[in-house]
């Protein structure tokens, strides 16, 4: 029993390795780059083709959405540069001062066909078609050795789904939601004490670092949103999109509040100095409550991370029992600082400033709260998405009958089971 136990977990590692996305991606590109070069070999003029398995590699991209745009954009740069280059040797062959007009000239029709990031590849494509003798022969074989390597990428996510990045994305929200529920603790452990105008201006430069890591996460959750486009292994991938970008708004304004303190806080140290922020009773006060809060970010983020987490269910009870307990500890604090005001009145914008700021938070956790945003997000997108396509959605509402009406009963339904 144990050796088997002892070869089943390699294995497991193994199997998991191999459906990781970067591994997953790396196989799926170099696949797509080889069969195109096989291809180009029996169709192409050229004796090495490496423009096909070029352009199968870039075309083959992390999405099968951002896959179609791409291939369709390097297919128009390739043939705007390979046109302007025959244009070119038709009038002025190749020389140092042409090849100055060649690039500045397949820059600009780069700009004009809308390639995007594929504009500097029309000069490219042209510069190297101009360079050769036989122009003509080259500008075939570079164009259909483009075609090649683009058929052959879509092909390639057609045939072999790309990977979901939503378990990366998931991954990302939750670790942002650490990060802010560790900077919280320490918030509310500062609180508690007798905090120096440094440290407390310290906690605030750390609060504003967060906006860093929400550019990060959100770049990733791009990218799974990507994923989840046209993607055939994915189910009600309007939704996922949905609960995942809600639900980083929603974190990323609980970090801006979070800011908010800690600026409420240097302020107040600035004021207070040498004595405590808070009185002993009501310091300890506000360490329980930022603490409690800061569980509840976690919670939260388990909770939005839903499909790709096993501990939903209990975290959607944990938050709601957190939150239940941060409005408790809000209300004992409000009525302490409401007796130190009436003691001392010096301090009170601040005070308020604290309540309200730690209030807002706990608002926008509410399960209430993010349910009807929630549901609000999903008919503006539907709509959004009938107006966009309306022919398609025409055809689909036909050919589907009454299931796009049942479709939408039932993502409703999970929205409402995902909180």
């Amino acid at each position: 029993m144990q050796d088997a136990h002892e070869w089943k977990e390699p294995l497991g590692r193994l199997v998991r390795r191999h459906r990781d996305p970067v591994v997953v991606q790396a196989l799926r590109s170099a696949a797509a780059a080889s069969v195109a070069y096989v291809i180009a070999l029996h169709l192409s003029p050229e004796p090495r083709p490496l423009t096909a398995p070029l352009t199968a590699l870039l075309v083959v991209q992390v999405t099968l959405y951002s896959t179609l745009t791409t291939g369709i954009r390097r297919v128009n740069s390739v043939v705007a540069g390979v046109l302007v280059a025959i244009a070119f040797s038709l009038l002025v062959g190749l020389t140092w001062w042409s090849l100055a007009l060649l690039i500045v000239a397949s820059l600009a029709v780069g700009h004009l066909v809308r390639v995007d990031e594929f504009v500097p590849e029309v000069a490219i494509s042209a510069m190297l078609v101009l360079g050769v003798t036989s122009v003509g022969d080259t500008a075939w074989a570079r164009i259909v050795e483009t075609l090649i390597g683009a058929v052959v990428g879509l092909g390639c996510n057609l045939l072999l789904a790309p990977p979901v990045w939503v378990d990366e994305a998931g991954e990302s929200i939750e670790g942002l939601a650490r990060r802010v529920r560790q900077l919280m603790l320490r918030v509310g452990e500062e609180a508690a004490g007798r905090t120096p105008v440094e440290q407390a201006a310290a906690r605030l430069h750390e609060a504003r670092r967060l906006d860093h890591d929400i550019v990060e996460v959100d770049a990733a959750l791009r990218q799974a949103e990507d994923s989840l486009r046209l993607n055939p292994r994915v189910r009600e991938g309007l939704l996922h999109r949905v609960v995942l970008r809600t639900g980083l708004d929603t974190l990323e304004i609980c970090t801006v509040v979070l800011r908010v303190i800690t600026r409420t806080l240097t302020d107040l140290a600035k004021e207070r100095e040498p004595e405590p922020l808070f009185p002993p009773e009501t310091g300890a006060v506000v360490e329980k409550l930022l603490s409690e809060v800061a569980d509840a970010v976690v919670s939260f983020a388990i909770l939005v991370t839903t499909h790709v987490s096993v501990n939903a269910e209990s975290a959607e009870e944990r938050l709601t029992a957190e939150l239940r307990q941060a409005a408790a500890t809000r209300d004992k604090l409000a009525q302490l600082l409401l007796e130190e005001i009436q003691r001392d009145a010096r301090q009170w914008q601040l005070f308020g400033a604290v309540l309200t700021e730690v209030n807002r938070i706990i608002d926008e956790l509410d399960t209430e709260h993010r349910s009807h945003r929630l549901l609000e997000e999903l008919d503006r997108c539907s709509r959004e998405q009938r107006e966009r396509s309306p022919l398609l959605t025409w055809l689909r509402e036909r050919l589907g009958g009454r299931v796009p009406r049942r479709q939408r009963r039932n993502r409703k339904a999970t929205a409402r089971r995902s909180l």
